[in-house]
């Protein structure tokens, strides 16, 4: 055709095909326009004498001379619907088809215009920056050239009008179009080398997104633009390099360290490995080393202590608006049985007594009390066993008032002077309850004189310490004793901060099994919430939940509030102290802190550290026996408080010693360290569960149960007795000279002697005086009257005495007789 520059046209084999226009495009803008061939649609036209389509619903003509044979009207009817809902589809389709093709096609042409467009404004940009670096190169040099020929002599200056002048830029300012084309492909080339998107050409598929592969982000592509901008201007921009302050304790990880620095950590490993140290990232450096490292990647030391992790716990001294009235706790202390639990259970108007077995008090109980008056009184009800003096201690330590229950017919006893010593020590008023003056016995004077005697003057002696007659059997006395409190607190003004991080001691802690660890914890300042992050002793955790002394949980506890704390890692000591801190992590390291701080001292504790100490250990060793055990409790106080009896029972020759005490049920564990030392397992108020126990029959390790500490006392008592050794006791039962001495064939020599007092037995020991020095101890060979060999021989009767591997026997010496007897003995 004329109009395709003489060139053929492309088309198709066949009549039905039409001419028409397709614009291509190509890359930098280029199109053109090429005439091609479409082929048309084919419709198909019934051929003459076919039937033709009917409307739905209308009858066709039975002609059976224009149809097959054998098809029916209905058939022939169904027939042609069919054909025509097929060509209906046919149209719907290709409509449908040329739709979508359209579509396409402007989406196609709207993205190759945006990418035209972005493509055609960042070469713009290029151009625009490269010229204005040339722009200020050029002027740059201009400036320089003119400072240097100010500076040269007037002689050598140029003439004035051979410089440009100094509003207008320099000649070269400006490049010239070719070699700004030129620049123009480079900058292509540089910005394009990776980028399939400006690879020379654009694909259909890369267009839409098709390319394969992963892609990547718009943030990557503008990063990679920058950087390929800056190269085509001609150098880089180095980020600002980041100076830390680095915390450096006496001992610390290579990888910990390049943490802490924010640097690789096969930098700091190579910048060691240079340094002379060939180690891992795993290898503990001290502080030195680790200084030189931290100084030579340009970061500041902060020279730490593993005890600076605790300076997060610090003491806050809270401001006279802050504080707010708190409840006074009371601590009810006495000897045993004189009755403070029963009295604390009138004031509570509730049965504690009844679960304590034997009706002694086994652990410490925190209670809150409400008064008529609505005064709210929290008490802490110690016990009175001797065992349980470092559970008073700590009771007399979070108290405010201590309650001293004397028995009106008992008087004071040993754990009364306890008390009263823990009380004094304490620092912390007193109140003396004289209890059971219901009784016929019961002599209140004979109490408050007997108080005298350990400096406590009560008021009805002209002191200052209140005194209440009391009995928790008929409630008498009692209103009396809560005002006397009420009366002691006012006096105290006790306040506390509740809008701060919480304080608070362990009461008591145990291993629940449903619950895990469980702490009860007296708040003594602040506030303690659900969530809150803590540290307590070794252990750490977040408080899951709190659980008052009525079983109800709570969301938050106040200052005088015991509650139960959930949410533990492990069971703390009891009279560890509670606090509050921002993070988990700083918990954690706390905790670890304290827990490596308690193993060292152990072990310190228990090493030698001399010669001396290492022979006097030695020696003891040999001369002590030791008899192992394990305890396992209900709870820490209880565990402890065992301990601590065990370490009471002995003397010089034997000792118990606990191998491991906890708390929780007897574990595998328990009896594999049981069986290994060869121990009993004491149990007190917990049992052994079902593998422990068969473990411990298949292996024969011994389980005792205990629910009360008089029991399990008596019991490691008498065992440990066994191991003493017997006591032997000397009886001597006769004497006898030596008149003279015979040498008998076969025998040897043998005394003649004169039995002069007691009995001569053959089975005795005997010993040989001269002149009343024993130069020999042994058995007798034979005891012989006249030839007869004898068992004993009677005091004023003649016999013959001979000696065991012994013969240096001379007249004149003495032979004294003696038996030994076995005696056992028990410990005291």
């Amino acid at each position: 055709m004329s109009d395709n520059d003489g060139k053929k046209t492309l088309g198709l084999r066949g009549t039905g095909s039409r001419p028409s226009n397709v614009k291509q495009s190509f890359s930098h803008g280029r199109t053109k326009n090429v005439v091609v061939e479409t082929k048309r649609k084919r419709i198909v036209v019934p051929k003459p004498g076919a039937p033709k389509p009917v409307a739905s619903g209308a009858t066709v003509s039975a002609n059976p001379a224009k149809r097959p044979a054998g098809i029916t009207d209905v058939e022939m009817e169904r027939r042609l619907k069919a054909v025509q809902a097929a060509k209906a589809r046919e149209v719907e389709d290709a409509a449908r088809r040329e739709a979508e093709e359209k579509a396409r096609a402007e989406d196609r042409d709207r993205r190759r215009a945006e990418i035209e467009a972005k493509e055609k404004e960042e070469l713009e940009r290029a151009e625009r920056s490269k010229a204005k670096a040339e722009a200020e190169a050029e002027a740059k040099k201009a400036a320089e050239d003119a400072a240097r020929v100010a500076a040269a002599p007037a002689a050598d200056k140029p003439a004035p009008a051979s410089r440009p002048a100094p509003n207008k830029p320099a000649p070269t300012a400006a490049p010239r179009k070719a070699d700004r084309e030129r620049d123009q492909r480079d900058t292509r080339k540089q910005a394009g080398a990776n980028d399939g998107r400006r690879s020379g050409k654009l694909t259909l598929n890369q267009a839409l997104g098709g390319g394969g592969g992963r892609h990547k982000s718009m943030a990557a592509m503008k990063r990679k633009q920058e950087r390929a901008r800056q190269k085509a201007m001609g150098g880089t921009v180095e980020r600002e390099k980041i100076i830390r302050d680095v915390q450096l304790p006496p001992a610390i990880v290579v990888s910990e360290l390049a943490a802490r620095m924010a640097e690789k950590t096969g930098a700091v490993v190579k910048a060691l490995m240079n340094n002379g140290m060939m180690v891992t990232q795993n290898e503990t450096i001290d502080a030195d080393t680790a200084e030189l490292i931290i100084e030579e990647f340009g970061h500041k030391v902060v020279r730490v202590s593993d005890a600076d992790v605790e300076d997060v716990i610090m003491e806050i001294l809270d401001e006279e608006k802050d504080l707010q009235s708190r409840p006074p706790i009371i601590t009810i202390m006495g000897h045993v049985d004189h009755g403070k639990t029963s009295l604390l259970d009138a004031i509570r108007s509730a049965k504690v007594v009844a679960g304590e077995a034997g009706g002694i008090t086994q652990h410490i109980g925190a209670y809150q009390v409400t008064t008529d008056t609505g005064a709210v009184l929290s008490f802490l009800d110690t016990p009175g066993h001797a065992a349980f003096t470092s559970m008073r201690s700590r009771g007399a330590q979070v108290t405010d008032i201590v309650v001293l229950v004397v028995a009106a017919d008992d008087a004071v006893m040993p754990q009364t002077v306890e008390a009263i010593n823990h009380a004094k020590a304490a620092g912390v008023p007193m109140i003396v309850a004289i209890n059971k003056i219901d009784k016929p016995g019961a002599n209140p004077d004979k109490v408050r004189t007997d108080l005298l005697q350990h400096e406590v003057i009560v008021e009805k002696m002209s002191g200052e310490v209140q005194d209440v007659e009391v009995s928790a059997i008929t409630g008498q006395g009692l209103d009396t004793l809560l005002e006397a409190i009420a009366l002691q607190s006012e006096i105290l003004e006790l306040k506390a901060n509740p809008d701060r991080a919480a304080v608070g001691a362990v009461i008591e802690a145990q291993l629940d099994v449903g619950r895990g660890p469980v702490a009860t914890v007296l708040i003594q300042t602040g506030t303690l919430r659900v969530g809150d992050i803590f540290v307590v002793g070794e252990q750490h955790g977040k408080v899951r939940a709190l659980i008052n002394d009525h079983g109800e949980r709570v969301k938050e506890a106040g200052p005088s509030v015991p509650v139960e704390v959930l949410g533990l890692n492990g069971t703390p000591e009891a009279g560890d102290v509670l606090n509050v801190v921002d993070t988990d992590a700083q918990a954690r390291e706390i905790a670890e802190y304290r827990e490596k701080a308690a193993k060292d001292k152990r072990a310190a504790a228990g090493a030698a550290t001399t010669l001396e100490q290492l022979m006097a250990n030695a020696k003891a060793d040999e001369t002590v026996s030791e008899m192992p055990i394990l305890v396992k409790a209900d709870v820490q106080g209880s565990a402890e408080a065992i301990v601590q009896a065990m370490a009471k029972i002995g003397n010089d020759e034997v000792r118990v010693r606990v191998l491991h005490s906890g708390v929780g049920a007897i574990t595998e564990s328990d009896i594999g360290l049981a069986e290994a030392s060869g121990a009993p397992i004491m149990g007190f108020n917990v049992r052994a569960n079902t593998s422990a126990r068969n473990t411990a029959n298949q292996k024969g390790v011994e389980i005792r149960y205990y629910s009360i500490i008089y029991d399990l006392v008596d019991d490691v008592k008498a065992a440990a007795s066994g191991l003493l050794s017997a006591e032997i006791r000397e009886n001597f039962i006769g004497y006898a000279n030596i008149k003279e001495v015979f040498k008998v064939t076969g025998i040897g020599k043998v005394a003649g002697c004169l039995v002069t007092e007691g009995v001569a037995r053959r089975s005795a020991g005997v010993r040989l005086l001269r002149d009343n020095v024993v130069i020999h101890e042994g058995t007798l060979k034979t005891l012989k009257r006249f030839k007869d060999e004898v068992a004993e021989v009677q005091s004023g009767q003649e016999c013959g005495m001979a000696f065991e591997n012994y013969e240096d026997i001379r007249p004149d010496d003495v032979i004294e007789i003696f038996e030994r007897e076995s005696v056992e003995r028990t410990l005291e």
